[in-house]
């Protein structure tokens, strides 16, 4: 028996996976913990798909929902997938075996603002939630629960739940304990309060998860990691996207429009975002924080390099050497490190009141900073928005950076009109490409087309570009934000028919 089961009445409950996943029955709401592959449960989903194929094969129907706080690792998304167990999926899914479910029309998604699913269900909007399977790192004499690697929505999941299945995963640093800050003050109107986060350092409510240890029906003892995976060294297109942006934060605090040590950065996940992290490791910035939702490598650099004092998120998301870096000296780390319910992190107005200076992906912008940033071709879902809408609108600065080309160069990223929009043009400061920076803030929309096309374009793309805006211009039914209806979506459906986007 583990000692990380220290409650004495909860451990008549440690039973197998096996035995848990029996409790969830079909047509059950299941709130699962998981942001970005961190602490995420692994035991009783696979356990869970298991006997989901099992009752498939006997001609039974079983299906569940299942809620998360973003994305997940594939003994939960992957193997339920592959099981067709799931009937509804939100807010946030990045596993490809879902994803073409999804895309099939096999799955419901619903893809939303992270900052908002906390305050839904408990609103009532999302319906009942049946059962919450959270990881924890361990279980205090007093019934409290020492969060993992994530927190996301779990303070909430362990309250709405009738009833919660922990696994207690030894494979967590028992050092995580101290390091997360739960914050038990929200409450829905006419109820609520301000939030007393002043900083990004700032710790306003408890290390632990609370929870009524009578709706705690099994505990599994599980030694599983988490779904660490490796990012890929930035190419040339990231390091120019990087340089980009490196340079206008310095013009800025030139221009005195930013402090020198900067503002809270916020950062989306990947090898671009890493890059730009990595970067400001050789800048001017000194001291800097980060009030954001995800700690990947590149903020791990910063600590070690001196140039981040703190960073403030809900989860990790970790290559395995950076997991093994961070594990191998978590103590150290723990002091500089918070992590909170995602209702916090990406609170759209401690993102206004901080100042957070936002850094995230896009599929696609327009030529007028409309922002795609999760259907493919307009219908095909990519992740989602994940927590880019929370900062975008919110942000003192909203960038977003992409490569100007996909696919081997067959799609521009830069397009006539955006095919989905998920970020309109008002909450777009600055898009970047490895062209180069385009800074939209206080231009009218045919400035802007100019200043995208000029500066983000790809030079593949830009002289068809040129050409659609200049006949946008002389033939537009208005001549605000200059469009052809009836070509303004080629690009897209000439990629559909041919499988490229040049004419």
């Amino acid at each position: 028996m583990s000692d990380r089961i220290a409650h004495p009445g909860l451990r008549s409950r440690i039973t197998s996976a096996e035995e848990a996943a029996s409790l969830i029955q079909n047509g059950m709401t299941v709130g699962m913990s998981g942001f970005t592959g961190a602490g995420y449960p692994k035991a009783v989903p696979t356990a869970l798909a298991a006997r989901i194929q099992a009752e498939h094969a006997e001609g039974r129907p079983m299906r569940v929902k299942i809620w998360t706080g973003a994305s997940t690792g594939p003994e939960l998304d992957g193997a339920l997938a592959s099981a067709d167990g799931i009937e509804l999926r939100l807010p946030y899914n990045s596993d490809p075996i879902a994803r073409e479910r999804i895309n099939r029309g096999e799955m419901d998604y619903l893809d939303m603002h992270l900052s908002q699913v906390a305050p839904m269900a408990w609103q009532g909007f999302l319906g009942k939630l049946d059962i919450a399977v959270i990881e924890v790192t361990a279980i205090l004499p007093d019934g409290s629960l020492v969060p993992s690697s994530s927190v996301g929505n779990n303070k909430t999941w362990l309250d709405r739940a009738d009833a919660v299945i922990l696994e207690v995963n030894s494979w967590q640093n028992p050092a995580l304990e101290g390091m997360h800050d739960i914050y038990y003050g929200t409450a829905l109107p006419p109820h609520r309060v301000p939030i007393p986060l002043i900083r990004p350092d700032d710790r306003i409510g408890q290390p632990t998860l609370l929870c009524d240890p009578d709706k705690i029906v099994a505990i599994v003892e599980t030694d599983s990691p988490d779904r660490n995976a490796p990012f890929t060294p930035p190419d040339a297109s990231a390091q120019a996207i990087a340089g980009h942006l490196l340079e206008f934060l310095g013009h800025e605090v030139k221009m005195r429009r930013l402090p020198a040590k900067l503002l809270p950065l916020q950062s989306g996940v990947g090898n671009i975002a890493n890059a730009v992290l990595t970067g400001l490791i050789d800048g001017p910035f000194h001291d800097l924080t980060a009030y954001t939702e995800v700690i990947q490598d590149g903020m791990l650099d910063l600590l070690d390099s001196g140039r981040l004092r703190m960073a403030s998120a809900t989860a990790f998301s970790l290559s395995p050497d950076a997991a093994h870096r961070l594990n191998a000296d978590m103590a150290r780390y723990r002091d500089r490190l918070i992590l909170r319910p995602q209702e916090i992190s990406n609170h759209p107005e401690l993102i206004r009141r901080l100042g957070c200076i936002a850094m995230n992906g896009l599929i696609e912008a327009d030529i007028y900073g409309n922002v795609n940033s999760t259907c493919v071709m307009g219908s095909r879902i990519q992740n989602g928005i994940g927590g880019s809408g929370d900062f975008a609108r919110n942000a003192y600065v909203s960038i977003f950076m992409t490569p100007s080309t996909a696919k081997g160069g067959k799609i521009s990223a830069i397009v006539p009109q955006a095919s989905h929009v998920d970020h309109i043009m008002q909450d777009v400061a600055v898009l970047v490409t490895e062209q180069g920076l385009a800074d939209l803030r206080g231009l009218s929309p045919r400035h802007r087309a100019r200043l995208v096309i000029d500066r983000c374009a790809h030079p593949d793309y830009r002289d068809a570009l040129d050409d659609y805006y200049d006949r946008a211009l002389k033939g537009s039914f208005g001549k605000h934000a200059p469009s052809l209806p009836g070509e303004s979506l080629s690009w897209h459906q000439r990629f559909i028919e041919t499988g490229s986007m040049r004419p």
